[in-house]
């Protein structure tokens, strides 16, 4: 496990919340390999929309680029190992 080597870029979450995010992601990457990153972002969106309801979003890589509209205190970025993470919720309209 990567525990403890998480690097938050920026958030709004919840300080328990962003604990869970980091430490899903965590356990995903004992779970999967790091180079398929898809299996890795659809276990923590299926994480995250069982324990906080539908809606959540994760993109996990490398190298890439967004730009999104999210509900106020779901948005988290950060990198852990060599693959940077994005958590949201999609704004409702």
């Amino acid at each position: 496990m990567l525990e403890g080597k998480a690097k938050v870029e920026d958030t709004d979450m919840p300080v328990k919340m962003q604990m869970k995010a980091l430490n899903i992601a965590s356990q995903s990457l004992d779970l999967f390999d790091v180079s398929d990153c898809q299996p890795i972002a659809a276990h923590i969106k299926k994480e995250f929309d069982e324990r906080y309801g539908s809606g959540w979003q994760c993109v996990v890589g490398s190298n890439f680029g967004c730009f999104f509209t999210h509900s106020k205190g779901t948005f988290i970025y950060f990198h852990l190992g060599t693959l940077n993470f994005l958590i949201f919720k999609g704004a409702t309209l």
